[in-house]
């Protein structure tokens, strides 16, 4: 066996475990900026409905636009920007009681609870 086997073992180890913890760090910024697209998604859809009077009709030609410009993108269904303006409204809501979120800043850290009513997303 090669004396420097055994470093280069190790170092193996641990390349794989820092890619590994890249890739974990990877998909959760990516699930936060799906995060606030659908919310900034939801405020829009909510905003646009009240002001412009529009009604239900206009989530499924939202829909069908989107999905024809971003056909490889799944989450456009007229069902799924009506969860969207769902989870926008449940979080900007105050007077009703609802379970805390759990937010982790980075992968590895702590989770920590807080308020609804203390977070928005900006």
């Amino acid at each position: 066996m090669n004396k420097t086997e055994p470093e280069y073992k190790q170092w193996l180890v641990d390349l794989k475990k820092r890619i590994r913890q890249s890739q974990i760090k990877a998909a959760v910024r990516v699930n936060a900026e799906l995060l606030h697209l659908y919310w900034d998604l939801g405020h829009d859809i909510v905003a646009r409905q009240m002001e412009a009077n529009w009604g239900s009709k206009i989530l499924e030609r939202l829909s069908k636009d989107l999905l024809q410009e971003f056909p490889e993108m799944k989450g456009f269904s007229s069902t799924n920007l009506k969860y969207c303006k769902r989870f926008y409204l449940f979080y900007t809501q105050d007077d009703s009681i609802r379970q805390q979120l759990v937010i982790g800043h980075q992968f590895g850290d702590q989770l920590q609870v807080v308020n609804n009513k203390d977070f928005l997303i900006p």
